[in-house]
């Protein structure tokens, strides 16, 4: 195996695996698969590293001595990994969603940047693809007063255990704002719920717009009723855990998501969305394109959250080889 290795933690998981595979593509010999368990791990010729033992898994990263790049497919409770790796000067490629976890590595700019490392935030499909839209349509109007985010997700699609008990946790929190009907492109007129997602309290401070709302919607109409329609009691623990038991089983719907942007400043309005299959996979995709451009191209020094960074603009356009479809105002799919 070559130096200027690329570590990818949760490299066996549903995102992980193909974060893994495509950057093999790119850079092969150099890409080590890492988790909790070591045996799955050491099968595919990787490591263990457990994202939460910081101290393990600084060790992990001395023994193997060359690591460059950090991807973590998984979220671990705290920063500490996050400042392991930047403090040594290895990039961090993070699709974590928590906005407790996220503004924690957003604080270890100036230690990244001292360190020479590029830190990465904000990698997926919302946040993520989210960001990157919102920024277009910011733009588009010179400058948004508001910026409303809608999500739709495919309830058919099989997500792992913590995608699916995030999701139930954050019915948990009060709607911090009204539902929204919307046009997404391949799925018609449809209803979204504020939705807790990070890209909301992330977006008024990377691009200075009063007002970013995240609603969220599953292609499946009677489980969104369903789903909403529970949110007052999903405040009370048991009924939550039986909620993340029970839509861990159910799988009504297709794997298509859709993503919409819309921004307005006075009478301007723009609007942009895209529309793919398999969230966790084209997730796992913007993974491995950030990392590629960390590792090829010249992002400055520091964390960033991916809007930030002007080379990774045209990313959904890159996904297009990979099935994504981009959409803007002026395709009569989205409406006004």
């Amino acid at each position: 195996m070559t130096s200027d290795r690329i570590l990818v933690v949760g490299g066996y998981g549903a995102v992980g695996a193909t974060v893994v595979s495509t950057l093999d593509g790119w850079f092969p010999g150099r890409v080590v698969v890492a988790g909790r368990d070591e045996g799955r791990a050491r099968r595919l010729g990787g490591v263990r590293a457990d994202a939460a033992d910081p101290e393990g898994f600084r060790r992990t990263l001395e023994g193997l001595g060359d690591v460059v790049a950090v991807v973590l497919c998984v979220e671990p409770p705290d920063t500490r990994v996050a400042r392991v790796c930047l403090e040594r000067g290895v990039h961090l490629v993070d699709i974590g969603a928590t906005r407790r976890l996220l503004d924690g590595v957003a604080d270890l700019h100036d230690l990244a940047a001292g360190a020479g490392a590029t830190a990465v935030l904000s990698v997926g499909v919302a946040p993520g693809l989210t960001n990157l839209l919102a920024r277009r349509a910011h733009e588009a109007v010179g400058g948004a007063e508001r910026i409303d985010l809608t999500v739709l997700l495919g309830a058919g699609e099989r997500h792992g255990a913590d995608a699916v008990r995030w999701t139930v946790e954050g019915l948990a929190g009060p709607p911090a704002g009204a539902p929204l009907r919307t046009t997404l492109p391949g799925h018609g007129r449809r209803t979204a719920h504020p939705f807790p997602f990070s890209d909301q309290h992330t977006l008024p401070r990377t691009l200075g717009v009063g007002q970013v709302t995240t609603r969220l919607c599953l292609d499946s109409k009677p489980l969104t009723s369903a789903l909403f329609g529970l949110r007052a009691a999903a405040r009370r623990p048991a009924v939550r855990r039986a909620l993340t038991a029970a839509f861990g089983r159910v799988h009504l719907g297709g794997d298509g998501f859709a993503v919409r942007a819309d921004a307005r400043r006075g009478d301007l309005h723009a609007a942009w969305a895209v529309t793919g299959r398999v969230q966790s996979r084209v997730t796992a995709l913007v993974a491995a394109y950030v990392t590629r451009e960390l590792l090829t191209g010249s992002a400055p020094a520091g964390v960033h959250h991916i809007e930030q960074l002007p080379a990774l603009a045209g990313l959904p356009e890159a996904l297009g080889a990979h099935g994504l479809t981009v959409w803007d105002r002026h395709a009569a799919v989205l409406g006004t």
